[in-house]
């Protein structure tokens, strides 16, 4: 390695010790407080074989026993108390700073951009919060003391020793420093071990949660062979680098406990002979040897807690990478101007602005991605249905990432009744929507959970009437459990699932209510019943939905038709069919008849969306 690589991989050492150190130093106090309990706790360890020695050398004279007994009894008990508490404050303290770690993960993740977290496999994210944060428990905590501890012993251990005699501990120290560069050689590839295990364990999470979720796809396709295959190839990984970490760590150890086994045959060797040279005392050559099978403690405690570390570090700078996760901020020109959004409101109202604004809009969901929506110029009535149409990629729901602020443009501005977006908080312009996405998930917990998620404080008689605008009362009277009745159970279709998620939506009347393809799902039946809403919101609120059906499309007030990111039409069902190609196109192609009047509407069958 040159001088270069060297100095670069000190930086990166001595970098990721300070990411580690600042989970810790928030605890600064108790971390000085175990310290100075295991430093008392070790100095009652380094004064038992001296009072051992004093307890020897009083057999051989009148001395009474009484006092060294006593005093080795003391430093057994005050050691035992110290040795309690520190691992008590240092087991809690692990636990605190595990779950500030994970506090400040899932904060920082429900404040996240949009963008942000879908960019990324889901599972490796929880990772952060599951396996990497436990791997702080000892390195952030008890490791840190540890190390100063087992030093600062290992130090003390060797200065009593060169008080009993400085011979026998030259032999000691070349024992210890053989061990210590032979341990030090075989660190690095230690905690690369562990680092590489660790993200092999985090895209393992990943690749088995986005199997789970599709498990009905991976079934019906036979490819559960397959998808095993897959996901067991990152345990492999995992296991893979485990296991070199550990024949290492095995390699470390044995080279720790063999160094020691030697340097104590030695001693025992060169102790007997001075002894019998009368150079030195039997009780003082008893007091050496137990300091030499002590000095194993410590040499075990620097060992561990120098990988225990390891995998620590590797762990904080998983978890800080979290940090570098953009996350939705209120502008300050928002701040500003929250106290007068309510008058501002009323006024826009009155002079009858209209209630969503895009104007020569572009975005695009990353630097090096083409734009996703270009010079988008639309404007949502007050009052009124606006349908948005268009084939696959024609940035239909685009359009709802930029009004729900999960997107900014690079060009162009939004304005809420009459304001530009930048004049509000994120909060201030959800507060004024509701949404239905694609795909309506629903929130694990109860029916009645789900249904108040948005709004908790609705009242019951609120919950009645929107399960009746969506045809679910009969359906949830049936149930044992009623409105309490988990969402996990297969009582609930898929279907319900998503009728559940537009009854949220519709529980308060928002301002704007937004359908990404909400009846997508939905049977015939139950399809009017959602174009009855529609049509009821509609007639007090601004609705925009992104068409699936075309029983969602014929009566909308304005249909809007997209194309590669633009709008190129809008008018009305006939106005567009008379003039539209494409708007004509994606009608015929489902063979569904010009005229509306002729069209079933429970049988209607579905626009491309």
């Amino acid at each position: 390695m040159s001088v270069a690589e060297e100095t670069n991989s000190d930086q990166l050492s001595w970098g990721r010790l300070r990411i580690l150190w600042s989970f810790a130093r928030p605890h600064l106090g108790k971390l000085l407080l175990g310290l100075l309990l295991a430093l008392i706790g070790s100095a009652t360890g380094l004064a038992s074989p001296m009072v051992t020695k004093w307890i020897l050398d009083s057999l051989g004279g009148s001395t009474s026993l009484a006092g060294p007994v006593t005093a080795l009894a003391v430093l057994l008990v005050v050691g035992s108390l110290i040795w309690l508490w520190q691992w008590i404050l240092l087991g809690t303290l692990g636990e605190r700073i595990v779950l500030d770690a994970r506090a400040s993960i899932v904060r920082r993740l429900f404040r996240a951009t949009v963008p942000e977290v879908t960019r990324r496999p889901i599972g490796e994210l929880v990772a952060r919060v599951t396996s990497d944060t436990v791997l702080l428990h000892q390195a952030a905590s008890a490791s840190l003391i540890g190390l100063i501890n087992g030093t600062v012993m290992i130090a003390g251990t060797l200065i009593l020793m060169g008080v009993l005699d400085l011979v026998l501990l030259g032999t000691i120290v070349g024992a210890v420093i053989v061990v210590a560069v032979l341990f030090g050689v075989l660190m690095p590839a230690i905690a690369k071990a562990h680092e590489r295990s660790q993200e092999h364990l985090g895209r393992l999470g990943g690749a088995l949660e986005g199997t789970l979720r599709a498990i009905r796809t991976v079934k019906v396709s036979r490819a559960e062979e397959r998808q095993s295959a897959r996901v067991l190839a990152e345990a492999g990984e995992v296991a893979k680098f485990s296991v070199r970490a550990a024949r290492r760590e095995a390699m470390a150890w044995t080279i720790v406990w063999g160094g020691i086994q030697l340097a104590i045959i030695l001693i025992l060797g060169i102790g007997a002979w001075r002894v019998g040279e009368g150079e030195l005392e039997v009780s003082s050559l008893i007091a050496f040897l137990l300091y030499a099978f002590g000095l194993m403690g410590p040499i075990t405690e620097v060992s561990q807690n120098v990988t225990t570390l390891q995998s620590g570090i590797a762990a904080a700078g998983r978890i800080r990478q979290v940090d570098a996760i953009e996350v939705e901020s209120p502008d300050a020109e928002a701040v500003r101007a929250a106290g007068h959004g309510a008058e501002h409101r009323a006024r826009a109202e009155r002079a009858d602005h209209p209630v969503l604004e895009l104007r020569g809009v572009s975005a695009r969901y990353g630097p090096d991605t083409a734009p996703a929506v270009r010079e988008i110029e639309l404007a949502i009535p007050r009052r009124g249905h606006t349908a948005i149409v268009g084939p696959s990629g024609a940035g239909k729901t685009t359009l709802f990432s930029l009004v729900l602020r999960f997107l900014e443009p690079q060009d162009g501005e939004l304005l809420l009744d009459g304001r530009p977006y930048r004049e509000y908080t994120h909060a201030q312009i959800r507060q004024r929507l509701a949404y239905v996405e694609q795909e309506a998930p629903v929130l694990p917990g109860t029916i009645r959970e789900n249904l108040l998620f948005t709004y908790p404080d609705a009242g019951e008689e609120e919950i009645r009437q929107v399960l009746a605008q969506v045809r679910l009362t009969a359906k949830i009277d049936s149930l044992p459990e009623g409105l309490d009745t988990s969402l996990t159970s297969s009582s609930v279709s898929g279907g319900e699932r998503q009728r559940i998620a537009l009854a949220r939506a519709i529980l308060r009347t928002p301002d704007v209510l937004l359908l990404d393809e909400a009846t997508a799902q939905i049977d015939g039946l139950t399809e009017a019943a959602i174009h009855d809403v529609i049509q009821h919101r509609a007639a007090e609120a601004a609705v925009v939905t992104v068409a699936h059906r075309l029983s969602t499309v014929i009566d909308a007030d304005t249909i809007v038709v997209m194309e590669e990111g633009r709008i190129r039409a809008r008018g009305s069902h006939a106005e567009l069919l008379a003039g539209d190609e494409l708007y004509r196109e994606l009608v015929e192609a489902l063979r569904i008849a010009a005229d509306a009047d002729q069209i079933p509407r429970p049988e209607v069958a579905a626009v491309s969306g």
